[in-house]
């Protein structure tokens, strides 16, 4: 058989590819061609390559491109099997006077034909091929060469068809195909653009594998699309808008890329456009804020600038989406400009090495309100059935980060929302699995192409709590609060959420953002303690709170690493103590005890005596475990303090259990071997009130302390009243 009679062999893949375009029933297509019959039954009787070619030759006369259907390419299939394209793929002898690679691509344009049907795209034997297929995409040969771009093509019908099973990226990945596109897309031979469509179907379907498996290509071909999206002029950066937001890697971009896109958003952006130019403009610099924060927008007037305009169009975007009554919502935009929205409450009110002037941040706030007022009309109008949608969530989030930082204004507006952000969150928390879906759908929905990073928890109550902490502290919205069951819900979220944290679980793979929310929901139990005290001795939820802080405590404070949280749970247990003083609980059990003992520990190691060179005595400072979180710690710790001294009066046995612990004979010890003029008066005040409540409410206490030199370290502190009571018998 000649070289041209197997180049026309070949052709039957490209019937293949365009069967999809006609599919006409089996029956009809015998009764059209009879002829085939024969040829067909030709190649299943044929006895070696020099008759299988004959009879593919034959197959390929009597059919047409638009004749063949699924059926018949099954019959064709079932006739050659794969052993004769294995057997092409891989042979190194060709016929005389045929080039090498034309045996190669019979087998891909037979694979090619068999892979149109979505079963044998998924077959074994063409999955074992995968390797064989991508070397194909980067080999190097005359690019003018009809018959190697016709195997070229059908490689990526092969691979394209593979990746389109459910199983297929996974195989493709494995397979290596990732950096054999990245190749070919970088080498800009015949096909690159089918290498580009391929590359981003796979990052689509499994973005966290591709990156693993072929990091560095992938970024090469990012810096290749990030510098053509720097350089274009024409309608190409707008398709660029819409495919880079996949190349960004799940870890660090590059600089060089960060400057690029920095660099063709400006232009794009800062020029007048139609919304369909500017859209995916926005979407990417949306996916840029979620993965590098301000990190990729140049310090200077010209990235302030930049920053601005990002937020301003944004918070237009979003006003004229969600203003209107009746306006269809592109919720992918409207989510993509939360994102820049977000981006912007954080510059402003970041204190430090802000992007942005204070003229701009008072602007641009000013700004964000309105955007925020829109936010809160349209979730006004959200009724039950549409609760569950991703884009409720995405705007609940965005007015969640707006309350952390902002409360004072919009208050009318907040304190009228307020019963359907407690019913919604509770919504939410009763289907936990569902919030976490939804997180991940809004992800997808404008932010990222797969699955959403730390800053997009799956749950609507911690998006909240921020905004909450600082609205119980006023009467009219902590009213509200309470009047709608927030506190009881948030006893429940606190109770699972503590559940992560507990023994038994690995803490180190959870997000900090437990551990925070955590912290938030005791600062906002510290302000009801405060300023609903009535609430907490009658509502049962507080009873169990109570018991699960005596529980943790012991544990907690053992632990490196948490000593900001064991401050939170400390010191919120101990105010919670003193109104639940009468409760069965508190009266000298085996976990009343261990809390408290715990407590102590924690008051008690906040400060030692340190040596200072030059000098005799040593001054009092902070312990090493206490100095990097002290500025955060410091004001729960003097409320332990505060709360302690009031326990102990209203629980008889935690005196004695406090001079068994021997805290106060070391704090005395403590005092007196450092110099009083290291001691600031707060802390002379605090360690005073807990000194006398013990010394009041226990005779040995008393005597413990002036064997502790008390009456002299009382003197030399001016600690009056300590000083009178160990005076007294």
């Amino acid at each position: 058989m000649s070289c041209c009679d197997l180049a026309a062999a070949g052709q039957l893949g490209k019937a293949g590819i365009m069967a999809s375009d006609c599919e006409p029933a089996l029956n009809q297509a015998e009764s059209r061609n009879p002829t085939l019959e024969r040829y067909l039954g030709a190649l299943r009787e044929a006895k070696n390559d020099s008759e299988q070619f004959a009879a593919l030759l034959l197959v390929t006369k009597a059919v047409k491109a638009g004749d063949i259907d699924a059926k018949t390419r099954r019959r064709i299939f079932d006739a050659v099997g794969f052993t004769f394209p294995n057997r092409l793929l891989t042979t190194k002898e060709a016929p005389d006077g045929c080039p090498d690679h034309v045996l190669r691509a019979l087998g891909v344009a037979l694979l090619a034909c068999f892979c149109s049907d979505p079963e044998l795209a998924a077959h074994p034997q063409v999955l074992n091929k995968i390797p064989i297929l991508t070397t194909f995409l980067t080999a190097r040969g005359d690019p003018d060469d009809a018959a190697r771009r016709s195997m070229v093509d059908d490689t990526y019908q092969c691979l394209t068809a593979v990746a389109g099973t459910p199983r297929g990226p996974r195989h493709l990945i494995a397979g290596g195909t990732v950096s054999a596109l990245c190749q070919a897309y970088l080498g800009h031979g015949y096909g690159f653009d089918q290498a580009l469509a391929l590359l981003v179907g796979l990052l689509a379907a499994a973005e966290t594998q591709c990156w693993k498996e072929a990091e560095p290509d992938l970024l090469a071909v990012l810096r290749g699309l990030s510098e053509d999206f720097q350089k274009a002029e024409d309608a190409s950066k707008f398709e660029l808008c819409q495919l880079l937001p996949l190349f960004l890697p799940p870890t660090t971009v590059p600089s060089e890329c960060l400057r690029d896109l920095q660099a063709g958003l400006a232009r794009i952006l800062g020029s007048k456009l139609s919304s369909w130019q500017r859209n995916p403009a926005l979407k990417l610099a949306a996916r840029l804020a979620h993965a590098c924060g301000s990190d990729w927008i140049p310090a200077g007037s010209s990235g302030s600038k930049f920053l601005a305009l990002l937020v301003n169009l944004a918070c237009v975007e979003v006003r004229l989406a969600l203003e209107e009554t009746g306006t269809e919502v592109k919720e992918d935009v409207v989510t993509a400009c939360y994102a820049l929205m977000e981006l912007g409450i954080q510059e402003c009110t970041r204190c430090e090495q802000s992007l942005l002037k204070e003229p701009q941040k008072v602007q641009l706030v000013s700004i964000m309100k309105e955007a925020i007022g829109a936010v809160i009309h349209y979730l006004q109008q959200v009724g039950p059935e549409k609760q569950k949608e991703p884009f409720v969530f995405a705007s609940v989030r965005i007015l969640g980060a707006w309350l952390a930082e902002e409360t004072s204004s919009l208050r009318k507006e907040v304190c009228q929302l307020l019963p359907f952000l407690v019913r919604y969150a509770k919504t939410l928390y009763e289907e936990a699995e569902e919030a976490n879906d939804l997180s991940q759908q809004v992800a997808t929905l404008a932010i990222s192409p797969t699955t959403p990073g730390p800053t997009w928890p799956g749950d609507a109550l911690r998006l909240l709590l921020p905004g909450w902490c600082h609205l119980t502290v006023e009467d009219g919205p902590r009213e509200i609060l309470i009047k709608e069951g927030a506190p009881s819900l948030l006893c429940k979220y606190f109770l699972q959420q503590w559940e992560l944290t507990s023994p038994g679980h690995d803490t180190s793979v959870l997000p900090d953002s437990v551990e925070i929310g955590l912290q938030t929901c005791c600062h906002i139990f510290l302000n009801l303690v405060v300023t609903a005290p009535g609430l907490i001795k009658r509502d049962a939820c507080f009873t169990s709170l109570m018991n699960t802080l005596m529980a943790s405590l012991p544990s907690l404070v053992q632990q490196q690493g948490r000593l900001l949280l064991a401050a939170n749970v400390a010191t919120l247990g101990l105010l919670m103590a003193r109104l639940l003083s009468t409760s069965p609980a508190l009266q000298g059990t085996p976990a009343s005890r261990g809390f408290f003992a715990a407590a102590i520990l924690f008051l008690s190691q906040s400060h030692v005596a340190r040596a200072t060179p030059g000098s005799d005595q040593a001054v009092l400072a902070l312990s090493p475990d206490y100095e990097g979180v002290w500025a955060d710690l410091q004001e729960l710790w003097f409320l332990g303090m505060q709360a302690f001294t009031g326990c102990v009066p209203l629980l008889p046995w935690l005196a004695p259990a406090a001079l068994r612990s021997r805290w106060p004979q070391e704090l005395l010890q403590l005092l007196g071997s450092v110099s009083p003029n290291s001691v600031k008066p707060e802390m002379v005040a605090a360690y005073q009130g807990v000194l006398v409540e013990l010394a009041r409410a226990n005779r040995l206490c008393r005597e413990a302390m002036r064997l502790q030199a008390g009456e002299e370290t009382a003197s030399h502190y001016r600690m009056a009243a300590l000083e009178q009571c160990l005076a007294e018998p």
